[in-house]
């Protein structure tokens, strides 16, 4: 047995994500980036670039890895990027996003070979938590002053458009469209290409995929656009599992146990938006909260049932932990970073990373 903690991602679970990316791509005529920000293990890049268009990234070092590790098209947006790097995210990308005219103003010269865009931000998102909104009071991220996009048209060639968040519904989405049609619609007509950006959850159970890709065709037909779709978590949503070793039991009011992870560590989501890792089957007569190992107070995964008693030595596997998870993980504490293994279409499992004390000093000074 591999020695936790390690993520475990399974491709089988993985093709299920791709193969309903790849009926939207048909049905709709979208192309679809996977989203770096969310996911960027590259040791599964060689069936995901089988089903995907290429990858979107957030940074300098993104673009590259999408470049470099994934192939096909690669795209570059960043909300600020500086003068060190311009030339650098240039020569890893066809495409460039800038999130401010004045960014596009200062930097279009030095993208003058590749597609240049330019993200707008209309005011409506489907984010209840406000931290996630983009379309929050005061944001920082895209445009949203029509007269003022106007005037830089003649420099930029498509938009991108990330207002949702999380979203699992269809309705909602085709009214926020709806809403960016009427306003931005007239700049839309205008340019060659439209990024949605991610968030939309049409690869989940349930989600109306023809509906949501007559709606996608519908919209680039009018336009005559290309439309480009960023799934991240849609991308490997129900692929990972977080596995992890108890390491001790105690009662202090409810029966506790500690595992050797950490969400402060590991799952950093789940401390920011302060939610519940996911056990299945989680049922049965013995309730227990899991904790992690961290110092941290509210280092807690969740409460959990079981059918038997947790002991030391016991295995448990948190559900769905490829997204923001590998990309967020950390040092805190000094806990040992979880291993990356993947288990292959044969059922076989391999160990891809192994994270060493080595690692830990070499990433201080």
């Amino acid at each position: 047995m591999i020695e936790t903690p390690y993520y475990l991602i399974d491709k089988a679970k993985l093709t299920r994500n791709m193969e309903r990316i790849a009926h939207v791509r048909e049905k709709s005529g979208a192309k679809a980036l996977l989203a770096l920000k969310c996911f960027a293990t590259w040791s599964v890049f060689d069936l995901m670039r089988d089903f995907m268009d290429g990858t979107t990234s957030s940074s300098l070092f993104e673009v590259r890895l999408g470049r470099e590790r994934f192939g096909k098209e690669t795209h570059a947006y960043s909300v600020a990027y500086g003068d060190n790097e311009i030339d650098e995210v240039v020569s890893h990308a066809d495409k460039i996003i800038f999130n401010s005219i004045s960014q596009l103003e200062r930097f279009a010269d030095k993208a003058a070979g590749i597609a240049r865009g330019l993200r707008l931000n209309p005011q409506v998102s489907s984010s209840s938590f406000d931290l996630a909104d983009p379309a929050r009071p005061f944001s920082r991220l895209g445009e949203w002053d029509v007269p003022k996009v106007e005037r830089v048209m003649d420099r930029i060639n498509g938009f991108m458009i990330h207002n949702n968040c999380e979203n699992k519904d269809f309705g909602l989405f085709d009214r926020m469209l709806g809403e960016i049609e009427e306003r931005f619609g007239a700049l839309i007509a205008r340019v060659d290409w439209v990024s949605l950006g991610g968030g939309i959850h049409f690869t989940g159970d349930d989600y109306p995929v023809d509906a949501f890709s007559a709606r996608l065709r519908a919209f680039s037909d009018r336009y005559g656009v290309q439309i480009y779709l960023e799934p991240g978590e849609a991308s490997i949503t129900k692929s990972t599992t977080l596995e992890v070793t108890v390491l001790d039991t105690l009662y202090n009011g409810k029966n506790l146990a500690i595992v050797d992870s950490s969400i402060e560590a590991h799952m950093l989501d789940l401390l920011i938006y302060r939610e519940t890792a996911k056990v299945l089957p989680n049922e049965g007569s013995h309730s227990y909260m899991i904790c992690g190992k961290s110092c941290l107070a509210g280092d807690v995964f969740g409460e959990f049932r079981f059918a038997e008693e947790l002991k030391v030595g016991d295995r448990i596997s948190f559900q769905d932990a490829a997204g923001y998870t590998m990309v967020k993980k950390n040092w805190f504490n000094g806990v040992k970073m979880p291993a990356i293994a993947i288990r292959e279409l044969d059922g076989s499992v391999r160990t891809v990373r192994e994270f060493t004390y080595a690692d830990y000093e070499q990433s201080l000074s």
